[in-house]
């Protein structure tokens, strides 16, 4: 326990600082949206640039945030290890495939985890279409969750056609 309040007290400590402004966390800054879309540059590291500053990841964040605090709570005991689960898997499946495929140096591996995110967006609608079915959700709850999805998918794959043309443009290839 020890070790814990140690920790606390060093990140207390230090000071953070994005966009060069002094912030008690840069939690704050995804939450309230201040980072900006921009690219790596070519030479060096820019901490105002990162795969927090995507639209794609932000709305897969919201959905992954509607599926925890909306519809796994309401899933019935019985469905803890199973459809309970593989919503928490599918949710967090989309933001971190956008995360690690941003990391990735190449633009061929990127696209890969930008496509898997998709498809725990799809996988997350059958979820949606499966506690329907079950009656574990009502319509409103259906149509909010179907309309994150619908918009987290839109946006996700404006993001893979950006990078594919990022990618043609690099190597200097057409389509």
């Amino acid at each position: 326990m020890k070790y814990m309040e140690d920790m606390q007290e060093d990140r207390d400590a230090e000071s953070l600082f994005v966009m060069g402004k002094r912030v008690d966390s840069p939690l704050e800054e995804i939450l309230q949206g201040e980072t900006s879309l921009a690219e790596e540059p070519a030479r060096g590291y820019n901490s105002e640039k990162d795969f927090v500053s995507l639209d794609a990841w932000r709305k897969g964040r919201k959905v992954r945030l509607f599926f925890y605090n909306k519809v796994i709570p309401l899933i019935p005991p019985e469905e803890k290890y199973a459809l309970a689960s593989q919503t928490r898997r599918a949710s967090q499946s989309i933001t971190l495939n956008i995360a690690e495929g941003y990391g990735r140096y190449h633009y061929k591996e990127g696209i890969q985890f930008y496509r898997i995110a998709r498809g725990s967006i799809y996988e997350l609608k059958d979820i949606l279409i499966i506690c329907w079915d079950m009656k574990i959700i009502g319509k409103d709850l259906f149509d909010t969750g179907w309309e994150l999805l619908e918009d987290a998918k839109v946006t996700l794959n404006g993001f893979i056609l950006y990078v594919q043309e990022r990618q043609r443009s690099s190597t200097g290839k057409g389509k």
